[in-house]
């Protein structure tokens, strides 16, 4: 998207990729930051999360307005990790003890080097 900004699209684009051709340190650069980029949304969310507990949706600053209030924090903290512990729980028993649940089964039909895959097969043959 920097090759949208008028005037210095193409400068930004050629800086940020390491040049103009798709060379060595182009995909070095293109690689990391597509493995970085969904470690640096997790964290961005977790901190957003724990911003938001700590103060609440309708008081994004924090300032308190009523002492008498049920604490925001800790319940629904804990809810989330609550949550968040079950599901991947649940990820990982399913992983664990039927890893086969989730996967197609064409990938374990034995190899015949004679008949061609169906999902390969052209539609003249």
């Amino acid at each position: 998207l920097f090759s949208a900004i008028p005037y210095i699209g193409q400068t930004l684009v050629e800086w940020a990729w390491g040049g103009f051709s798709v060379d060595n340190p182009t995909l070095t650069r293109f690689f990391t930051l597509h493995f970085l980029l969904p470690f640096v949304i997790t964290s961005l969310a977790l901190i957003h999360l724990t911003f938001l507990h700590e103060s609440g949706s309708n008081n994004p600053l924090g300032i308190t307005s009523n002492c008498d209030k049920i604490p925001f924090h800790p319940y629904f903290s804990l809810k989330d990790l609550l949550g968040f512990t079950a599901m991947l729980l649940l990820l990982t028993t399913l992983t664990l003890f039927s890893p086969n649940l989730l996967g197609d089964p064409e990938n374990y039909t034995p190899a015949n080097p004679l008949v061609t895959p169906p999902h390969i097969k052209p539609e003249w043959y």
